[in-house]
């Protein structure tokens, strides 16, 4: 299943006015990126990177040809440049929103693009409800929502958000 994250500007306070511009980024092997290289990285306003590619590829030919390396393995070497930056286009992207002063949100797994904004918006949605924020105003003075399962005993807590695989609490046991 294909994982997307999830950026928003800071700006913008991750609030209900500006979910129009959260950007979700497929991880993955871009084929475009590995085919087309410099122009899939321009298409995508990587300038920077776009930069940084058409240098290591001159720089690098130069070098092999310099060298003495045959034509083949130039090639090959140039095959393996661009099977590299199929496989990191994404991340060259989401270096480029934290660059801008975006932030990560969250990592939702989920078949395609529109499954991964409705599991990202209902999540989003009950964080924010359980926090207290509808109809963007909170009330200060209120105490914070608890949760209960209906039997007065509380569940445990749940695991730190930047908490990825079998470690479910931050310092916890063992």
């Amino acid at each position: 299943m294909p994982v997307y994250t999830v950026h928003a500007p800071l700006a913008s306070g991750a609030d209900l006015r500006s979910t129009d511009r959260f950007v979700f980024i497929r991880d993955g092997f871009h084929l475009w990126a590995a085919v087309l290289g410099a122009v899939w990285l321009a298409w995508h306003r990587l300038w920077l990177a776009t930069l940084g590619w058409v240098v290591l590829m001159i720089v690098l030919d130069v070098i092999l040809v310099r060298v003495g390396v045959g034509g083949g393995t130039i090639a090959l070497v140039n095959l393996l440049a661009a099977i590299l930056l199929g496989l990191e286009a994404s991340s060259l992207k989401r270096w480029s929103y934290s660059r801008r002063h975006w932030r990560q949100l969250d990592v939702v797994v989920a078949d395609d693009l529109d499954a991964a904004e409705r599991r990202f918006f209902e999540r989003w949605a009950a964080r924010r409800s359980d926090l207290g924020y509808d109809n963007h105003t909170v009330d200060r003075g209120a105490a914070p929502p608890t949760r209960d399962n209906g039997n007065g005993q509380r569940p445990p807590p749940l695991p730190h958000a930047s908490i990825i695989g079998l470690f479910p609490e931050p310092g916890g046991g063992r």
